[in-house]
Formats: C-alpha cells, sequence, structure tokens
C-alpha cells in the first residue's frame, strides 16, 4: 500500500460527516468548544461565510461578523473535534466563491441576499397559493352553478 492511500484512508476515518450543508453567503451559528483549565464551555459565533478552502480533512472555512461598528473574521477547520455544531440560520444567495468584499463593509453594504430555501416545487409558497386560487375558483364555480 502506499503512503498516499494509508493517508487517505486515515483522512476518511477522520472527516465528520454529520455537519450540516451550507455554502458561501448562508449566515451560520457555530458552536464551538472552550476548554478553560478543567471546565469546557461552548460558545457561539454567529456570521456569513465568506470562503471554503480546501478539501478532506484540512478544509476551513471563513465566517465574517460585525459587532459594535468593528468587522471582525475567523477561520474554523471544517472538520476540528473542536466544533460541537454548525446550524444555518440565513442562506444566501451569491454569485462568487470568496465574498472578501464584505470585509470593509458595514450596515446594509455587508448584507446579503437571501436564497429561497423550498427548492420542491410543492413546498414553495407560490405554488401552494396558485392551488388555493384554483381551489377557492372552482368552489365559487361550483357554488354558483348551484
Amino acid at each position: 500500500m502506499s503512503k498516499l492511500a494509508v493517508v487517505q484512508k486515515l483522512e476518511k476515518k477522520l472527516v465528520k460527516n454529520n455537519l450540516s450543508a451550507f455554502r458561501i453567503g448562508d449566515t451560520v451559528r457555530i458552536h464551538t468548544r472552550i476548554i478553560e483549565g478543567e471546565k469546557e464551555r461552548i460558545q457561539v459565533f454567529t456570521g456569513t461565510v465568506i470562503a471554503r478552502k480546501g478539501s478532506g480533512i484540512s478544509e476551513t472555512f471563513s465566517v465574517h461578523r460585525v459587532a459594535y461598528g468593528e468587522g471582525m473574521e475567523r477561520v474554523f477547520l471544517l472538520n476540528s473535534p473542536r466544533i460541537a455544531k454548525i446550524e444555518v440560520i440565513k442562506e444566501g444567495n451569491v454569485r462568487r466563491s470568496k465574498l472578501y468584499y464584505l470585509r470593509g463593509t458595514s450596515g446594509k453594504a455587508s448584507k446579503v441576499k437571501s436564497r429561497v430555501r423550498g427548492r420542491n416545487p410543492k413546498t414553495s409558497g407560490q405554488e401552494l397559493n396558485l392551488e388555493d386560487e384554483v381551489q377557492s375558483e372552482e368552489a365559487t364555480s361550483a357554488s354558483s352553478a348551484e
């Protein structure tokens, strides 16, 4: 067995599979374990994902947020045992793979358009409204025919 095959086999065991899928532009809440002496606590960092780099065990992602008028950015190792949970708060609709232009912005300029979550046409809001209108038209036409 070659060295590369051994490394890939070891990496496959260490890669986390239970993480929620998120993209660039999504607003996420990352729960990280902080160990201070013998105590362990969870700290939450909320922000917009502006970059993802690497693959496999060494994949990282950068999260940017503006707090008290000051922009801050933090890079997380995706498969780190310190990350307890990643929650997607809002999905963003962006056309770039790196959102570094958000670094110098604040207020409305730092907002990312939101993406509609429902991809299944049966669950999207517009489709349900159209079905309701058709049913109400059928009900009115049936009652007027009587």
